[in-house]
């Protein structure tokens, strides 16, 4: 049901509710693969539309109509065209059955806009581009597909081109008319057999069967074909198997019987959407071998891609885009041998623990290499059996060996079988042993076989029909109705025929004529009936290879065995001529026509060589045609096989005899003929002949225009002649008449035109003449000379000399100096046709009016003008001087003379090699030469401990090069150098000298250091140490430096440093790089071999387990609340390890920062509460190992008071104290309390317990009568508490006044006179230093004190400083100098005495010195 939608223009197609059904149910369920198949209006075209709803306006693609089947032939171009419909646009996609379009430019897809044509164009078809091709349009809402077939045809124009015949793929359809014909005669063919069959005997057949094969072979070999081994089973196409391609593989099977896997697959996993390998090798070469995949026959294209080495031994299947269903068993198929494996496709390998794998796995090519080696051998043994059969006689015949070399080539050998090893293509590796013993079975009849064939016995009914099905052409069998293929037994007993007639023609003799002419006439009708029909030519090109080399053999046996059966034949003769001649004339054009129709066949090898019998030389080359000039030589030459054979020249079939003419001469193989002097008579057909073969070739003397030697030499000289003088060209010459002659002038023609050029021609000779020539026409005079025999030419040139034009400016300065000034400029345009000889030279110097003649300088465009002012400007006039005249000035610009510049220091000389009398040294050019040019530099020399600087060479003597060898040196000693440049304007500075120099003979190369090791790596360094090589006398003197080069393991280049000691600190390194490491010794005579490190360096420090340096580290810390908590934790790891801080084995608290760094951490709590005490642990960890550490921080504050105190009395003496407790106990578990007792008796406060973590005590030892105080104290680790004061606890007695009588006293005088109790010490003190003098002295009243130095007093001196304590006299010196040396005294004075006491001052100076009074 269908209707017509509004503007849509097409039918949209309304679907069942069952169809909407399910489209909705799918597109619920998620799923897209629920298509809706249908046919188009146009035949062939399939749609496939993916939703059953389409919008209006909206619609699948169409094709408008079919696509048309291409037939053209092979070479030209092939258009595919398409009209497609659809709304959307449609995108539209070419694909091709069997394989892919993807040959760049052989495919080419556009779309024609004008046409709303899709094309698809094939660029020069082949018959491999001969395939069914799909065009494939797809929307959104379906697609349809459309496909075609490409047929590839060719057009043969010439019939008896057999080869070209042979690649024909399409099959010419013969007419009703002939068909009918063929049919009628190919029965009346199968008649006549049927008939005589019944009267010829086994052997009989026999014979007829090898003759017919031997002249099918024959005909094959004279065609030059080459057939594949797929398609030389005669059965094939005789109709006895319907499959082609299962025939074809049995070929392949029997063609190498021991094929087997030499690797086989593997299994293989892989991703989705990702490709999978298989790889297998084979035993022999084999062109290709049968894929299949999960039962199915895999074609090489877009998914599989199949290929094979160029050997034909390795076979590969590629599968891409791998999905779920590419899963299952994949197999190789070659001839009866198989290998299987199992391809696994997942999601996500890693994910499963998968790897993925694929191909064989090893060096498939090593395998390969190793089998071909072991088939060599093989060959090789089979070949030396067969020579020695050859050496023993049994090989004496004319025989004729193939096989299949390498990449399938077809290898014939033809001519008495000599297996000399020397042969390369029966010799190649890759034939197999038992493909050669298949070849040899020829040779090698044996007695049973012999025996065998007389047992034989007439072919039953079955062989009978079974031998008419191969006889008979093909359509002969396809015409008749009763006719059926033949069975396996059939098929058997033809091969037991034919190997029992094998057997027997062992013994068979030679043929008479009348045998011979009765087959000829048997086979004649057999071809003529066989080539009629469509394949006709292929079962003539499709016979066994084996079977025609054993027909070879056996046919020349079997002639003998023919005069038996001449009788029988004779009669059966005329039947068969009477049968087949009557359509010989139309038959051999219906062959032509039949075979160029016949398929194409691919050719796998060389074509067939023909059998030629060797008669014992033959030409390795013949004569060559040639054309001799009359008048010269002419030489023929041609070279034979031996060197052992005479041969005969002949001329024109007259044989040649040595004269003044013709000479003979034979060099080795190589014989020639030279004929001197070649006239016309000359002419003709040359032959040699050798040992019944012979050469032609063809001598023609040619007579074309030729010159004169003389005149010619004479012409070619260059014509020169003044301007305005005529010129005049003559030149003689002969050749064959008639000679046209042309002269050319700068390669343009030159005709008369009797004003300024005339030419004249003559039978022998010809003249131009150019009059009042000019310098303009100078140039190439050329005559050509043509006849019908050949061409001549002769070039000369014409210079027309004049005066030249003026030198070219401007002029070059080469030179500015103070005393010079050189200049250059550029040579005259034009010479006028002769060198400059001179230039006119005039100067004038800017400012005056005069110039100044210099005079004549050489032809050369350089001034050098010595003569010249510094600084000062100079105008020159140059001319220039021919010998035809002088031409015009030309005037320079100003030209200044320099002023004084002096050269820069060059850089200091470099020693180049030292010997005991020579010392070879060499500089640079100074990097400013001062303006002008380096006129060479001075030396000097210094011996090492001297001053002076002596001159190597003179100062008017400048060394030009800049190197110098100094051999004014004494061995042994030690020299610098220095070196200036010198310049026009003088010398410059001296260069600083170069390092000292022993003049001595070279120095051999040390040896490798000796134990190179790193002591230290870090991050970013490491330290290598080593030990100098030793010095052995003529064999390696002492280093005097290294050279430590330095590789990153990732780079190629090696970084160098040199040092002169024995250890080296590489840094700058990338740390966890890898790093290669090598020493090289070195000294004046070279450098030693680098000794490398076994290993690579890492750049990381060595492995250290974590451990921490702090010696006292607090186990225990405690803070008051609002003060900063610091914890820092010194360690020492490598590499650096992680660090992790915990807090009562959990994270720390966000306000806690911690801060690490290299060998330390840190964890800062800014403003600390009660909350953050705890146990802050850090756990350290690297490779090596970890360690930890723990440290408990208490935040606490000074504690509150406890509570109210209650005392009770239990027991009598004692009392019982009980408190509240402090409000801080709960938050401090360290908190504890102090019990103090205040005795009335005492007045003291003591402490009676300490540490209480209760809140109640016992107080025992309390005494009746007494008062007692109580105070209890919270303590903790952060100090005490205000106290909590008990009630009083007891009653105070009261006491009794006591009255003391005091008895009298008596005075007593306690007045003294002073005395010095301690008197004073000799005191040494250091310069500068402090100096304290004390003694103590008694006295009542209180002595006064006096101090003197030297008897000076010091009371009143404000360098000292004076105290008297409680009778402690001292003197304070600050600052003791040599001024505070001598002698001090100390006196007490009062009203009963005076005393004094003295001492000794010295001062020790810096250097332990003493001063004193």
């Amino acid at each position: 049901m269908s209707k017509r939608t509004k503007g849509s223009g097409r039918t949209k197609h309304c679907f069942s509710l069952v169809h909407q059904y399910i489209q909705h149910f799918n597109e619920k369920a998620g799923s897209k693969s629920a298509f809706i198949r249908r046919r188009s209006k146009i035949p062939g075209v399939v749609i496939t539309q993916y939703t059953a709803n389409i919008p209006e306006g909206k619609g699948v693609p169409d094709f408008k109509c079919k696509l048309n089947e291409v037939n053209v032939p092979e070479g030209k171009l092939a258009v595919f065209k398409a009209l497609i419909v659809g709304e959307p646009k449609p995108k539209v996609t070419w694909k091709r059955v069997r394989g892919s379009i993807s040959e760049g430019r052989k495919y080419e897809t556009r779309y024609d806009e004008s046409t709303g044509e899709h094309i698809l164009e094939i660029q020069a078809v082949m018959g491999s581009d001969a395939d069914t091709y799909k065009c494939i349009a797809e929307n959104e809402y379906g697609k349809a597909l459309c496909s075609a077939a490409l047929n590839v045809t060719d057009i043969v124009t010439d019939p008896s081109d057999f080869r070209k015949m042979l690649r024909k793929t399409n099959s010419n359809i013969f007419d009703e008319k002939k068909a009918d014909k063929f049919k009628e005669r190919d029965e009346r063919y199968r008649d006549t057999l049927q008939r005589d069959y019944d009267g010829l005997g086994p052997e009989d057949m026999h014979l007829i069967m090898l003759k017919k094969m031997e002249e099918k072979r024959q005909q094959a070999l004279k065609d030059q074909i080459e057939v594949s081994a797929s398609e030389k089973d005669l059965l094939t196409k005789s109709g006895f198997v319907s499959d082609g391609s299962a025939k074809a593989k049995d070929a392949e099977d029997s063609a190498i019987p021991n094929l087997d896997f030499l690797v086989k697959l593997q299994k293989a996993v892989t991703e989705e959407q990702d490709t999978a390998l298989f790889e297998c090798v084979l035993t022999e070469p084999l062109p290709k071998i049968t894929w299949m995949g999960n039962g199915n026959v895999l074609e090489d294209g877009e998914k599989y891609k199949i290929s094979v080495s160029d050997h034909k031994m390795i076979h590969r299947l590629l599968i891409k885009d791998c999905t779920g269903e590419d899963k299952g068993l994949y197999s190789a198929v070659a001839g009866s041998a198989s290998c299987k494996a199992a391809l696994d496709v997942e999601a996500d390998l890693e994910a499963v623990g998968k790897k993925k794998t694929g191909g064989a796995g090893i060096d498939l090519e090593q395998v390969v290499r190793q089998q071909q080696i072991k088939n060599r051998e093989q060959m090789e043994k089979l070949l030396e059996a067969v020579k020695a059969k050859h050496d023993a006689g049994e090989l004496t015949e004319q025989k004729t060996l193939s096989t299949y070399g390498k990449d399938g080539e077809l290898i014939s050998l033809t001519g008495p079988v000599n297996f000399s090893g020397g042969d390369k293509d029966l010799h190649d590796a890759n034939m197999n042993d038992n493909i050669l013993k298949s070849m040899l079975t020829a040779f090698s009849v044996t007695e049973s076989a012999v025996a065998a064939s007389s047992e034989f016995e007439p072919p039953t009914d079955a062989h009978q029909q079974s031998i008419d099905t191969f006889d008979a052409p093909e359509p002969a069998v396809a015409a008749s109705s009763e006719f059926e293929p033949p069975t396996d037994a059939h098929q058997q007993s033809i091969d037991t025929f034919d190997e029992s007639a094998v057997a027997a023609s062992s013994e068979f003799e030679p043929p008479t004529d009348a045998h011979k002419q009765s087959i000829d006439a048997f086979d004649d009708g057999f071809e003529a009936g066989k080539s009629e029909g469509n394949e006709g030519g292929d079962a003539a090109n499709n016979q066994d290879e084996e079977t025609e080399q054993d027909a070879q053999e056996w046919s020349d046996a079997c002639d003998g065995k023919l005069n038996e059966i001449n009788a029988k034949l004779k009669e059966r003769k005329k039947r068969l001529e009477n049968l087949f001649n009557e359509d010989s004339e139309s038959m051999e054009a219906e062959e032509a026509i039949g075979i160029a129709t016949q398929p194409r066949r691919k050719r796998i090898g060389p074509l067939i060589e023909d059998v030629v019998i060797d008669p014992g030389v033959q030409f390795i080359w013949g004569l060559s045609d040639i054309n001799a000039i009359i008048g010269e030589n002419a030489e023929l030459t041609c070279k034979l096989s031996k060197e052992d054979f005479e041969g005969v020249w002949f001329r024109d079939d007259e044989k040649i005899t040595p004269d003044d003419t013709f000479i003979i001469s034979t060099e080795g193989a190589i014989h020639k003929l030279l004929i001197i002097k070649c006239q016309e008579d000359h002419s003709g057909k040359y032959r040699f002949e050798a040992d019944n073969r012979k050469t032609e070739a063809v001598v023609n003397v040619k007579d074309p225009p030729r010159f004169d030697p003389d005149d010619l030499s004479a012409f070619t000289e260059p014509l020169r002649i003044k301007i305005g003088h005529n010129a005049v060209f003559k030149l003689n010459f002969l050749g064959f008449e008639p000679i046209k002659i042309q002269w050319y002038r700068e390669g343009e023609k030159v005709y008369d035109d009797a004003s300024s050029t005339r030419v004249k021609k003559s039978t022998n000779h010809s003249r131009l003449v150019l009059s009042r020539c000019q310098r303009r026409d100078s140039g190439e005079i050329k005559i050509k000379l043509k006849n019908e025999h050949g061409t001549a030419e002769a070039i000369t040139q014409l210079i027309v000399l004049d005066k030249p034009t003026s030198p070219l400016g401007p002029a070059e300065i080469t030179l500015s100096s103070a005393t010079c000034i050189e200049f250059k400029w550029r040579p005259p345009k034009d010479d006028g046709g002769s060198l400059v000889m001179n230039y006119i030279m005039e100067r004038q110097q800017v400012g005056r009016n005069t110039w100044k003649k210099i005079g004549e300088i050489p032809g050369v465009p350089f001034y050098r003008d010595t003569d010249v002012d510094r600084g000062r400007k100079y105008c020159y006039r140059i001319r220039a001087q021919t010998s035809e005249g002088v031409s015009e000035v030309m005037e320079t610009e100003d030209l200044q003379a320099g002023i004084l510049a002096f050269p820069s220091a060059p850089a200091p000389p470099k020693v180049v090699s030292t010997f005991d009398d020579c010392i070879n040294l060499s500089w640079t050019a100074p990097s400013n030469n001062g303006g002008s040019q380096i006129l060479g530099y001075i030396l000097e020399k210094r011996k090492k401990g001297s001053n002076l600087w002596t001159a190597v060479n003179a100062s008017n003597e400048p060394v030009k090069e800049k190197k110098c060898a100094v051999k004014d040196v004494v061995a042994g000693l030690e020299y610098e150098f220095r070196v200036l440049a010198v310049n026009l304007s003088g010398p410059g500075e001296f260069s600083n000298p170069c390092d000292f120099v022993f003049a001595r003979d070279p120095k051999k190369p040390p040896g490798k250091v000796i134990g190179l090791k790193v002591t230290e790596t870090s991050y970013n360094h490491f330290v290598l140490t080593w030990t100098k090589p030793e010095d052995k006398p003529n064999m390696q003197d002492e280093a005097k430096s290294f050279i430590i080069e330095i590789r990153n393991a990732q780079c190629l280049e090696w970084s160098r440093s040199t040092t002169i000691t024995t250890t080296y600190s590489a840094k700058g390194l990338r740390a966890m790089d890898m790093y290669w490491v090598r020493v090289i010794a070195s000294n004046d005579g070279g450098e030693s071999e680098p000794q490398e490190l076994p290993n690579y360096v890492l750049a990381m420090p060595p492995l250290v387990r974590p451990k921490f340096t702090n010696k006292k580290m607090k186990t225990f810390m405690v803070v008051r609340a609002g003060n900063t908590v610091r914890v820092t934790i010194n360690f020492e790891a490598s590499p650096p390890p992680e660090i992790t801080w915990l807090k009562d084995n959990g994270p720390v608290p966000k306000q806690v920062t911690v801060s690490n760094s290299d060998g330390a951490s840190q964890i800062l709590i800014p403003s600390s509460e009660r909350f953050d005490s705890g146990i802050y642990s850090i756990l350290v960890k690297n490779l090596a190992g970890q360690e930890t550490f723990s440290t408990e921080v208490r935040v606490t504050d000074d504690p509150k008071p406890p509570g109210p105190v209650e005392l009770e009395e239990n027991v009598p003496g004692t009392v019982t104290v009980t408190w509240q407790p402090s409000p801080d106990e709960k938050l401090d578990d360290r908190l504890h309390y102090t019990v103090s007792k205040l005795d009335s008796t005492k007045r003291t406060w003591a402490t009676v317990a300490d540490r209480l973590f209760n809140n109640k005590f016992t107080v025992c030892n309390v005494m009746h009568g007494r008062e007692y105080h109580f105070r209890i104290y919270a303590k903790n680790d952060m100090g005490v508490s205000a106290p909590s004061e008990s009630p009083t606890w007891g009653v105070e007695r009261k006491k009794e006044k006591v009255s003391l009588n005091s008895s009298c006293r008596e005075e007593r005088d306690l007045r003294c006179a002073p005395d010095f109790i301690v008197p004073l010490k000799v005191h040494t003190a250091p310069k500068g230093y402090e100096c304290y003098i004390s003694c103590a002295v008694t006295g009542t009243p209180k002595p006064r004190i006096t101090w003197y130095r030297n008897h000076v007093s010091l009371n009143t001196n404000t360098n000292y400083h004076i105290l008297n304590t409680c009778g402690v006299c001292s003197l304070l010196i600050l600052s003791v100098g040599p001024k505070d040396v001598g002698k001090y005294t100390v006196t007490a004075e009062n009203a009963l005495g005076r005393s004094e006491c003295s001492t000794m001052l010295s001062v020790r100076g810096k250097e332990g010195g003493l001063m004193h009074l």
